[in-house]
């Protein structure tokens, strides 16, 4: 972490996500900080998204790996993830829980499949509350793009 004032945030499970991030985050200036669960998702894709939908449907929240040492010196931060499950994965409702982001901006960037970005807006309306949340930006896969 360099103390600069914006922060840059992700979950990512395929990498994708992180691309983004770490692009976002040297465009920026920004700290860099990957939100992990303390329990790593399998790495086999089926499980994966059998844990990631007992979860949502449970509404259990992980616990995370580590925290961002004093969230209050940010005042804008960027949050990436995917959706899973046409919702915000349970590492990030987490991240939100765990970080008071009262008085911040909130600019969520977002991948998925193609489904959008699904209950993701008011998942981030719930656990930020008190932070000002901006429209997210939103990336999906391009498929047969003319090569």
């Amino acid at each position: 972490m360099t103390g600069a004032k914006t922060l840059v945030a992700y979950l990512t499970r395929s990498g994708n996500t992180r691309v983004i991030a770490e692009t976002l985050q040297r465009q920026l200036g920004a700290d860099l900080f990957e939100i992990r669960p303390a329990r790593p998702y399998p790495a086999d894709y089926e499980q994966h998204v059998a844990q990631a939908t007992r979860e949502r449907d449970s509404g259990f929240e992980p616990p995370l790996a580590v925290r961002v040492d004093n969230i209050a010196r940010y005042d804008e931060i960027y949050l990436g993830f995917p959706i899973w499950g046409a919702t915000t994965p349970p590492p990030i409702r987490s991240f939100l829980k765990a970080h008071d982001l009262g008085g911040r901006t909130l600019r969520p960037f977002i991948t998925h499949g193609g489904y959008g970005v699904g209950e993701a807006p008011s998942v981030l309306a719930s656990h930020a509350p008190a932070a000002r949340i901006e429209k997210p930006l939103c990336w999906k896969p391009i498929r047969n793009a003319g090569l």
